[in-house]
């Protein structure tokens, strides 16, 4: 009966051992995510470092931040909707972005297309009030050079042209 005992205790505990390595593994992947994801709010970094493309988007009226969030992580934009959320959520801009078109640019931070996308916008040209509609010849700039060469620009009905 006492060999029965020993080995029913010895199993017992490496049982325990292996529950007990699992959970340990299961704290620390949930902890690194939630560090990782909070990290991520708060270092705003753009899809691309350099100039990037321009995107044109339109937010429709009844379009919730999830909608909004959806369709830039859908167009390349941003690299995660939930994250835009939050940072959404914690800006100055939580609740602000209005219904309109607007050019973004995978170089910009989320903060920077919040803060594009909470500007009121003008119903006679579709500019920003602050009279800078991106206009490359206005900026004194060529208009071949306004975009990267060969990128892709997505219409206001989600047409793609080059």
């Amino acid at each position: 009966m006492n060999g029965k005992y020993l080995v029913g205790a010895v199993v017992e505990a490496i049982i325990k051992a292996i529950v007990l390595v699992i959970v340990i593994m299961f704290v620390f992947r949930t902890a690194t995510s939630a560090y990782e994801f909070g990290y991520r709010v708060f270092a705003d970094q753009p899809v691309s470092q350099l100039e990037g493309r321009t995107i044109t988007v339109g937010v429709a009226e009844d379009a919730d931040i999830k909608d909004v969030a959806q369709m830039l992580e859908e167009k390349g934009l941003i690299e995660d909707a939930r994250l835009f959320c939050v940072q959404e959520l914690l800006s100055g801009y939580h609740d602000k972005i209005l219904p309109g078109i607007y050019d973004l640019s995978t170089s910009m931070t989320a903060e920077e297309m919040l803060a594009v996308m909470s500007t009121p916008v003008t119903a006679e040209d579709n500019t920003s009030t602050d009279g800078d509609d991106g206009d490359p010849e206005e900026m004194g700039e060529e208009p071949e050079e306004y975009y990267e060469e060969g990128s892709i620009e997505e219409g206001a009905e989600g047409m793609v042209t080059e």
